[in-house]
This record gives structure tokens, C-alpha cells and sequence, in this order.
């Protein structure tokens, strides 16, 4: 559905949030529509859960607005400040913040009762929450007694138990080990999908974000570089710093000579030479030229680089390699491809699979 005709759930316009002297986030301008899983997506630092915090009420910015389903609920210049109990989000965070002397069910109707809604409604919501978050039966049990990813469902129940329209969640799943973190975001995206929530998540870890998301905004420094969805991201970042993020092993990254040749413009980079359109390099001498570790294939025909170092990692493996005239460069192969260290092999790269980017503004050009 194209993007236009969506209904818009929460509109950030020029949203600035300053620590004293240190600016967090930097006038941004941000369209998160109904039923979107977006990540906020960024190294540490880079104003993603400042931003959440400023949608959710728990964090007053210093300047710009916040509209929640066409309703302004935040703007430094009208002086308007909605509570975060009267903006209808639901609020998980990296720490579970349960009550340890409270059980399970009491820790999910605590927001209920608040309310004072009756106890047979409340008990009703509470057995219904479990079962929708695999908790059945342990709801007479104390948060000291379920492990990470059972005091995680906790906090999720806690949350829907509101019937909140919009899921804010910070980093989550980060207190919890490998295997619990895949099962838990099988979990979370079950839970957006079933529920129809508009969900806000932040992670600094894009794998997480990469198979979560309906699209991510990657953010550096208070700014967003890109917003679009996890394969546009991966397939077109936007420009260097995206490409860098996103990538694990690193984007491999080399300086590209222009060259015409007769009719035809080539690009030499890392020892190797790639054909482009003229009119993607324009007049330039030099560009930025980026080839992802998993784009490369030996092939008897192309470059010669010396092995270095050999990872496996089971299904595939991880290598660096040199060819002499440049820094090293991160190989990703198939786990049964049989290299070795300090072997020579020749690579090419993988038709269209590279990225190029201007020298001085470093943004995307092909």
C-alpha cells in the first residue's frame, strides 16, 4: 500500500530535544503510520530512545510537535503537554520494572486496578493475557521465579492488558540471551501481527531490526539518514554511514578511480573494474565504491587475494583477505566453500552488487 494513502497513527514535526549544550535530536520530521512495526535503528547515543520517550510523554522536548491519531499532544510552542496516561501507548522497556513482592497477576492487573474496573472484568482480562503470552499457570508465581524471557512476557502482558493502540518498546529483548531473544521476536511479531498495533521499537542491533521491522529508521547523531523497509535499507542505503550500519561483517569499502575508456565508463577499485552508466558518476574522478563481504565470488577469471584469516561459523564462514595494495576486506561464504588460510584464490563480484557513493557528501549515487 503506498505510503500516501495509509492513515498516519503519530506525526513528529521538527522535533528537537537539547541536554544542556548536547543535541540529541536534531529537528526531525517523522510519519509512522497504522499497523507499521518501525525500528528506531542506531549506534548508542544516537537519539532513537530519546525520541520514543518524547512520543511516549516521559521526556519533554525541547522543541517541535507531537500528533497521536490527529491529536496534538505535544508542542513546545502552544505549551501543550499531554500526559503519558492520556496518549493511549502501551511502554516496555530494557528493564522489566515488575514488582518483585507482586505475583504474575498482580503485576499484570495492578494498571487495572488503578482504574477500578471490577474484579471480575480484571480477572477476566488477566486469564485471557496469559494464555495470549504462554503464561498459563504461572500467575500465582513471583517475577523471582520465571526466567528473562518469562519476566519479558510479563511486561508484554502488563502492557496489552490496557489495550493500548501503539506498542513502544526500548530495546527489550537486550537482557536476554541468543536463543531467547530469536524466540522472543517470533513472539513480538506474532503479537503485532495478531493485535494490528502500530509498534515503535528501538534497537542499536540490526539483525533484530532487519527481522522485525516493516521499516526502520536508521539514525545517527540526532538525525535520520534513512527511513524504508528492511530490504531497500540493506539493498539501497542511502549513503555511507547506512551502508556501514547495516552490514555485519562490515561493508568493505574502497576508493574507486573514474576512468573512460572510448564509449564506456569504468570504475577501478580494490583491483577490480566495473563498467557504470556515465551519468551515475557525472564529471567525478573519484568515488566511494562498497561491496558487500557476501558479493563476492572466486571465480578463476578475476582478482587474486591471499587469505588471511579463516572464521567458519557452521552454515558459513567469514574470511579477510588481502591483494597487497589494499586494507584488508571481509569474505562471507557458504560454510562448505573450501578455502583455507593463506591460500590465493581470485574473486569477482556479483553482477550489479555494489554500491557507489560521492567522495565528499557520501551519499548514494547509483
Amino acid at each position: 500500500m503506498a505510503e500516501e494513502k495509509r492513515k498516519v497513527k503519530i506525526k513528529i514535526e521538527k522535533l528537537r530535544k537539547a541536554f544542556g549544550e548536547v543535541v540529541a535530536v536534531k529537528d526531525i520530521d517523522l510519519d509512522i503510520y497504522e499497523g507499521d512495526f518501525l525500528t528506531l535503528l542506531g549506534p548508542s547515543g544516537c537519539g532513537k530512545t530519546t525520541t520514543l520517550r518524547a512520543i511516549s510523554g516521559l521526556e519533554e522536548a525541547t522543541d517541535g510537535k507531537i500528533y497521536i491519531n490527529d491529536k496534538l499532544v505535544f508542542s513546545k510552542k502552544d505549551e501543550l503537554i499531554v500526559a503519558p496516561s492520556k496518549r493511549n501507548v502501551g511502554l516496555i522497556f530494557q528493564s522489566y520494572a515488575l514488582w518483585p513482592h507482586m505475583t504474575v497477576e498482580a503485576n499484570i492487573a495492578f494498571g487495572l486496578k488503578i482504574k477500578k474496573l471490577p474484579k471480575n472484568e480484571i480477572d477476566k482480562r488477566v486469564k485471557n493475557i496469559l494464555a495470549d503470552v504462554h503464561l498459563e499457570g504461572y500467575g500465582k508465581r513471583y517475577p523471582s521465579e520465571l526466567s528473562g524471557g518469562q519476566q519479558q512476557r510479563v511486561a508484554i502482558a502488563r502492557m496489552l492488558i490496557n489495550r493500548p493502540q501503539i506498542f513502544l518498546m526500548d530495546e527489550p529483548l537486550s537482557n536476554l540471551d541468543a536463543r531467547l531473544r530469536i524466540e522472543m521476536r517470533s513472539e513480538l511479531i506474532q503479537l503485532h501481527n495478531r493485535t494490528g498495533a502500530t509498534t515503535i521499537y528501538v534497537t542499536h542491533d540490526q539483525e533484530e531490526a532487519m527481522t522485525l521491522s516493516t521499516r526502520i529508521c536508521v539514525m545517527n547523531e540526532g538525525v535520520i539518514r534513512q527511513i524504508a523497509s528492511p530490504e531497500e535499507i540493506y539493498g539501497r542505503p542511502a549513503d555511507m554511514f547506512v551502508a556501514g550500519f547495516i552490514s555485519n561483517p562490515q561493508m568493505n569499502f574502497f576508493k574507486g578511480i573514474v576512468e573512460q575508456k572510448g564509449a564506456k565508463t569504468v570504475i577501478k577499485a580494490g583491483g577490480f573494474s566495473v563498467e557504470v552508466p556515465k551519468d551515475i558518476v557525472g564529471n567525478r574522478n573519484e568515488v566511494v565504491f562498497a561491496v558487500r563481504p557476501e558479493d563476492f565470488v572466486i571465480d578463476p577469471k578475476g582478482t587474486s587475494y591471499n587469505i588471511k584469516t579463516r572464521l567458519p561459523a557452521g552454515s558459513f564462514q567469514i574470511a579477510m583477505a588481502n591483494n597487497g595494495d589494499e586494507k584488508d576486506i571481509a569474505l562471507m561464504f557458504d560454510g562448505e566453500e573450501d578455502i583455507t588460510t593463506g591460500e590465493v584464490i581470485k574473486l569477482v563480484i556479483k553482477k550489479d552488487k555494489f554500491h557507489i557513493f560521492d567522495k565528499k557528501t557520501e551519499k548514494r549515487l547509483n
